[in-house]
Parts: structure tokens; sequence; C-alpha cells
């Protein structure tokens, strides 16, 4: 198996299909062809999981895949440490396709390669927070000292101090999933499959682990594939987005692209109570920057959300406001009927019923390295 990169994580997957049942590539063919779930159930009793997905992940980036019960994105993230093999396509991390490694191969690659973070916790009840922490450590073979030193520190970078000698029942749910994120973040593999991580979580405590997330993020790095039927959960935590429904990624971006421009009606139905003010950056709907650079005299940083726009326009009297890059420098204009406007329920890609915006929104692929989590 090819040697990972100092900085590896990055993931192609490339026209992956998944059928379940004992015959499944006898109907690959018809897949391919067009028939659909549905169908496939009825005629032939097999289960369509995937069909043609391809999606990249960017190396140390999070990437959300979001859909309703039976939307194939649990299957997804197995295919990623294989423990779900495909009928068919390529998993390629850092350019090794998982689905071509033997079974010493994969092995290695399970235990360094990745970690993986479980709905309901997978701790083991018998074993102290602290032994639940360095177990994969234990697996990997790394000497006793260095597992109590990586588990301790992760334990208290994730606010679990203190806790290391209690035992999974003595703990709540939230602080639970504090030890499996622990646990995930000690074995220092630069891939993390987290599959509906926060969902059994209380709301207060899932958006504080998000929190913790976000925040371990920007220290860590690392490449992280987060599962989630919860869009306020896919937007605050995803750099990228992608959409199931039956198995099929119906649409991918950034979470602008995702609240600006749905694909169709299914995606427009899941944002249309977003409250796009707190999500929709600024940079997402500007202008071309005034020429001239006394007017307007409001000014507004890049990342910004158009709920701090408007209360700024608000405050000061004023109907537009300057966009700034990180140096300081004006990048466009945003005002108060362009922010209004953003705000409006969504027009799906594919047409509906729903008022079209009054003006063009500009192209996201070119803003989509600059954009910043809400």
């Amino acid at each position: 198996m090819a040697e990972r990169p100092a900085e590896g994580g990055g993931i192609e997957i490339r026209r992956l299909y998944k059928i379940f049942g004992e015959n499944a590539r006898a109907y690959l063919e018809c897949v391919e062809r067009g028939m659909s779930k549905a169908e496939l159930m009825a005629r032939h009793r097999h289960v369509l999981g995937l069909r043609d997905v391809n999606i990249h992940m960017k190396p140390g980036c999070i990437q959300v895949i979001m859909g309703l019960s039976g939307s194939g994105k649990s299957t997804l993230i197995r295919h990623i440490n294989r423990l779900i093999d495909p009928t068919a396509g390529e998993v390629l991390v850092d350019g090794v396709d998982v689905v071509k490694m033997n079974r010493s191969e994969l092995r290695q690659f399970r235990r360094r390669q990745t970690a993986m973070v479980f709905q309901k916790f997978a701790l083991l009840p018998h074993r102290t927070v602290l032994d639940n922490a360095v177990f994969g450590l234990e697996v990997k073979g790394v000497a006793r000292a260095g597992q109590v030193e990586s588990a301790m520190r992760w334990l208290a970078r994730v606010g679990l101090a203190g806790f290391e000698d209690r035992y999974p029942n003595q703990l709540s749910g939230g602080m639970q999933q504090r030890v499996g994120l622990a646990r995930a973040l000690a074995n220092d593999a630069p891939i993390m499959l987290m599959d509906e991580a926060f969902s059994a979580l209380d709301p207060l405590i899932r958006v504080d682990m998000q929190t913790v997330l976000l925040d371990l993020q920007k220290e860590i790095k690392k490449t992280i594939v987060f599962i989630t039927h919860d869009l306020d959960e896919a937007l605050r935590l995803g750099d990228a987005i992608a959409i199931l429904r039956d198995g099929e990624v119906i649409q991918q971006g950034t979470n602008q692209d995702i609240v600006l421009r749905p694909a169709d009606d299914y995606v427009a139905s899941f944002v249309k109570e977003v409250n796009r003010g707190r999500v929709i950056k600024v940079e997402a709907i500007m202008g071309p920057a005034p020429e001239n650079m006394d007017s307007p005299k409001l000014a507004i940083a890049s990342g910004a959300v158009l709920e701090d726009a408007a209360r700024l326009l608000s405050d000061a009297s004023e109907t537009a406001l300057a966009v700034l890059d990180h140096e300081g420098r004006r990048i466009g204009c945003v005002d108060i009927q362009r922010i209004l406007t953003a705000m409006v329920t969504p027009v799906a890609s594919g047409g509906g019923e729903r008022r079209e915006s009054s003006f063009a929104l500009p192209d996201l692929g070119a803003s989509a390295e600059t954009a910043t989590r809400g």
C-alpha cells in the first residue's frame, strides 16, 4: 500500500454504486440505465443503496453528507473505511483505492488513517474513560506511556479532565460522546468519520458538541466526514455539503450554494425554514466594489452574515456598505435591497411556484474557497 503523505486525508469517490442482495452485480447494468430504487425492489427484491455517487472531499475540511432516513448517507460513509464493499466504483484516499486493498492493507488503513465516532457512543462499559480513550492506540501497539499521554491530552481538550477514572454509566450522554471524540482524536488519524455523532444528544448539548468540534477543527485540520439528517447542523458544520436522496447525490456545494441556489424542489423544501440572515455571507450576494472609495461610508468584513449587515445599516440609518477582505481591501458592496431579497424563500433551480429573486446572484464557485462557516 502506498505510504500516506505527511498531510493527507483527501478523499475522492468516483462512480460509486451499492446494491444490496445476493446477486447485486447482475442488476448493476439495470441501475446504470436508470432503474429506480422502487422498481429494483419490486422486480428483483434487491435494495439500491447508492447510485453513481461522485464526491471530492478536500483534506482538512468538514464534508457533511445529509439526507433523510434511507437516503444512503450511512451506507456511503461506511464505504470510506470499507465496512461495506461497493458493487462498483472507486474510493480513493490520497490517491490509493481502498476498494482494491487486500486484507492486511485494509487493516493498517483502518488503524492508521481513519477514526470513527458513532451515534450510540460505542464505549466499552467495563473500561474507564481513560481506558476507552486509549483503545485505538492499544490496537495500534503504542506503548502504554504514549497511550496515556495522548488520551489525557485529548480528554482535557474535550472538557473531561478529572473524569478519566469514571465509567461510561457514570457520565451523561454528552460526556460519553466527548469520550468517543477524544478516543478518535487520540488515534491521530487524518480522517474522522462521524455517523450521526450528535443526533442522540439533547438539543442544547448537541449545539455544545458542535461548538467543541468546530473549535477543535481550527487546530487539528482533519478531514472530517460528518453524517446528519439535520440541516441546521449541516449548515453550521460543513465546509461542503452533499445532499442525498434514494442513494443519489442531488446537490453538493458550500452552505451558501445550498441555501441560495437549491437544485430542485426537494432541496428547496429543506432550506425554506432556514434563518437565511444567519447563514448567508455578505460576499455571496455582494455587487461590484464601488469606484468612489468614499462611498458607501460603512464597511463590513467578508464572512459576516446578512443579519449583521442589516443591523449595521439600521443602526447607522444607511442603505449600503462596502465589503472588505481580510486585508481590509474593498471587494464589493451590498445594499439593503440585496440583503432583503436574499433573505426571502429561495427558488429551486428546476423551477417551481416561488417568486424569483430580483437580482442575479454572483457565481459562488469563485467565493467557495474564502467562504467561512456560519
